[in-house]
This record gives C-alpha cells, sequence and structure tokens, in this order.
C-alpha cells in the first residue's frame, strides 16, 4: 500500500504562517486583499470559489468577490482587471478558468499586472520562469537571500504558478528528493504541465513531458521514479503502466455525474506498486489554494516594502 501524501496537512501548515503574516501586516494598518473573478456558470470553478472565500476568511485575508453571467463580454472583463490594477487594497487577482468559450482567455490572464499575478499564469510570470529568472522562489534559502538584499527585484514582483510550485512543495514535505531522478509528466498545459517541467528542471530532475499525440505513452510511464499526470481522464494510469516503487502525483480532477471527484489514477490497480501517491480529492489541491495565499501575503508584504519611507 503506498503512503498518501496528504495535501490538506501541508495546506494547514501553510496557512498557519499565512495567518501568522497576516496578523502582523494587520497590526502595522495593513490589510491584505485578494480579488476573485468568476465568469460563467462552469460547476468545478464555482466549487474552486468557494473553497478559495472560505480560504482566505480562515486566514484573514479580505476577499473581493467579482461574479459575472456567461454573457460577460472581455471589455467588461478588461475593465475590470484595470480597475483591480490599480487599486491599492488588492494585493493579488485570480480569474478562475475556463472563462467562457468566447472570451480570449490569454488576453484577460495577460492584463494583471505581474506584481499582482498571484497564480503566476500571466505571459511574463510564465516567461521568467522559463528563462529561470524566477526560479529562485523554489530554493527557501536563495529566496531569503533575494528578499534580505533587494536582489532580482523585477523578479521578486512575480509569481510562479501555484499548481506546480504545490507539487513541488508537497514533494518535499514528504522528503522525496529530485535531484537525479526521472520525472514523467503526462500534460503541456500551461496552467501545469509545462511550470511543472521546468521546475523539476531546476531541482535538477530528468524531465519527460507527454501529451496526447505522445506514442506508445505506458512505454514512457513505466520508467518513471516520478510520475506526475494532470488530464482529467478517469483511469488513464493502471498498475500495468507504472513500475514497483514510482511516486505519483494526481493532479487530474474529474466531477463526475453523481458529484464525486476522481483524478487520473486507478487506485486499486496501483495500490500494490506506488511507494507514494497523492489522493483526489485532498492532495494538490488543498495545496494549491495556501500557495495562492502565500503569494497573495507576499505581495502584500513587498507592497508594504516599496511603500515605506526608507525607499524614498
Amino acid at each position: 500500500m503506498p503512503e498518501i501524501m496528504d495535501g490538506k496537512r501541508l495546506a494547514e501548515e501553510i496557512k498557519a504562517e499565512v495567518r501568522k503574516d497576516v496578523g502582523m501586516l494587520n497590526e502595522r494598518g495593513f490589510d491584505v486583499g485578494l480579488a476573485v473573478v468568476l465568469a460563467g456558470d462552469n460547476l468545478a470553478s464555482e466549487q474552486y470559489f468557494l473553497a478559495i472565500l472560505r480560504a482566505c476568511k480562515t486566514v484573514g485575508i479580505t476577499a473581493y468577490k467579482y461574479k459575472f453571467p456567461d454573457t460577460v463580454t472581455i471589455n467588461e472583463l478588461l475593465n475590470i482587471i484595470h480597475s483591480l490594477n490599480a487599486d491599492e487594497r488588492i494585493n493579488g487577482i485570480l480569474v478562475l478558468l475556463p472563462l467562457p468559450q468566447r472570451i480570449n482567455a490569454r488576453r484577460v490572464i495577460n492584463s494583471i499586472a505581474p506584481e499582482k499575478d498571484v497564480d503566476g499564469l500571466g505571459a511574463i510570470s510564465v516567461g521568467r520562469l522559463a528563462a529561470e529568472e524566477s526560479t529562485f522562489q523554489l530554493f527557501k534559502d536563495e529566496y531569503i537571500e533575494a528578499v534580505e538584499e533587494c536582489k532580482f527585484m523585477p523578479t521578486l514582483s512575480s509569481f510562479i504558478p501555484c499548481t506546480p510550485f504545490g507539487v513541488i512543495r508537497l514533494l518535499e514535505y514528504y522528503d522525496i528528493g529530485l535531484k537525479g531522478k526521472h520525472a514523467v509528466v503526462i500534460s503541456k498545459s500551461l496552467a501545469v504541465g509545462k511550470p511543472l517541467s521546468h521546475m523539476l528542471l531546476a531541482k535538477e530532475a530528468t524531465v519527460t513531458v507527454c501529451h496526447r499525440e505522445t506514442k506508445n505513452l505506458s512505454a514512457v510511464t513505466r520508467q518513471a521514479d516520478i510520475l506526475c499526470t494532470a488530464t482529467g481522464q478517469q483511469g488513464l494510469i493502471k498498475g500495468d503502466v507504472i513500475k514497483a516503487g514510482v511516486i505519483i502525483v494526481d493532479i487530474g480532477i474529474k466531477v463526475l455525474g453523481d458529484g464525486r471527484i476522481v483524478g487520473d489514477v486507478d487506485f486499486d490497480s496501483i495500490k500494490d506498486k506506488a511507494s507514494f501517491i497523492t489522493p483526489v480529492p485532498g492532495g494538490v489541491g488543498p495545496v494549491t489554494i495556501a500557495m495562492l495565499l502565500e503569494n497573495t501575503v507576499k505581495s502584500a508584504k513587498r507592497s508594504k516594502f516599496l511603500k515605506s519611507p526608507l525607499m524614498m
């Protein structure tokens, strides 16, 4: 039976630190604000929206809610983003995806100011990660040094994507070394697959990225020391496509007709082969939200620092 990587436990520890930081900022007269923008009637997005609002409340972050019907126009969304960029109460902006099909989602996401792009999905944030200008955020000692010495100020003002960063944090929480391991990522999405592959490379893993056009997928997955999958295809990963001792990070989410949430992995068939696995739900999801809160308070700290009289 594999060891279950409990994302809820890690998320609670991260949120406890966030709560402490928010309290310190509040004592100095600074509020921490996160704007959450939801457009359309996607059930999964609605659930995520409510989960974020609950999480904000538990750590003391003020949530600013913006809900739009499916008929919302791109101009309406861009106008609200521009106003939030200029609003000093707002330290982070999150636009929930997917947006209605006729909306150019990349145009909306890219309109978020990099210093408020706490989900790390804007072109500037993703580009800085790909160029290895912001990967120091993956290494605690380097991040502290950069903050203390005011190094890399442009990249201190951007963030790396929450879900893949949460994967890294979860693996490290369970003392799973990445250096030299063969990590297979099934996803080339901008939200998960691509940034996760960059982060794994920064941690000196050997990375293979697979997608829907990958030939003989099982031949690749059987080579994985660490298998990260984010397709939303129930039962994609079964016991016959993995090797013994593999570490599995299941990032896939699918809501079934009866309301159950499942991932990509068929647990019953892999339970005698995998050494570690993340559950769905309760694995990567809670950590993603915790990382979002952590990035928001980091943004608030930076804003406080830049407003300090010492910076004048």
